[in-house]
């Protein structure tokens, strides 16, 4: 019931994840990033203390195949879970436990991860590879392509409802964190219509939250 994809920057170290599902507000339990460590999505049948667990051990020092293998040994009904990571190098690791739901498989390459289950066809987590590598700029920009890819390779088996991007960098908090948590239109666009929104916006936010007295005027009424 959920499509997604961990991803790397390699030229600015920004890290993201990029996710969508049937169910709704997918992206509120199934995507952790910390800028510096790394990204996790955590989906099928999901426990969320994954994310954390899997970040935390990457802080630590593990590389990503290394945390997704103490996920395994440390996760409970491991078997149900599917489980993303990219770390600090860009490397990538995946967990598919066994009783994943109907059609469901995984690809990787360096910075990009990507999994799904209940797809259409197993051929959707491969396009969202191939998508992320074929593309350059912002990494944004390209979380959403792949997620578009993904969606028009077949996604998931019945329609989405939910998605969401978030980004990470050098600051403690979500540069980005975008989602649309139920529409019976394409969730996807929705994220995609409120990136495009965002980021001509996301530098001043960062700004504004180091120091307001140097940051770009606010934009609100009766603002100088």
């Amino acid at each position: 019931m959920t499509f997604s994809l961990v991803a790397r920057c390699a030229q600015t170290g920004m890290f993201g994840v990029a996710i969508s599902s049937s169910s709704p507000a997918v992206a509120a339990r199934c995507s952790h990033a910390r800028a510096g460590v790394g990204a996790v999505a955590t989906q099928n049948v999901t426990d969320p203390a994954l994310g954390p667990l899997a970040l935390d051990l990457m802080a630590g020092g593990l590389t990503a195949v290394e945390a997704i293998a103490e996920v395994q040994r440390r996760g409970r009904f491991i078997e149900y879970r599917q489980v993303l990571a990219v770390d600090g190098q860009g490397r990538t690791a995946i967990h598919s436990g066994a009783n994943a739901l109907g059609i469901w498989t995984q690809a990787q390459a360096q910075d990009v991860a990507a999994g799904g289950n209940l797809l259409a066809n197993d051929g959707v987590p491969q396009a969202m590879v191939d998508a992320f590598l074929a593309s350059s700029g912002h990494l944004g920009d390209r979380l959403i392509g792949a997620l578009r890819a993904g969606l028009a390779a077949g996604g998931e088996a019945g329609p989405v409802h939910s998605a969401g991007m978030m980004l990470v960098h050098k600051v403690s908090w979500p540069v980005a964190d975008l989602r649309c948590d139920w529409t019976e239109d394409c969730p996807i666009e929705a994220v995609a219509t409120a990136w495009q929104v965002y980021k001509p916006q996301l530098d001043a936010y960062i700004q504004r939250a180091l120091d307001p007295r140097v940051a770009p005027s606010y934009g609100v009424p009766g603002d100088e």
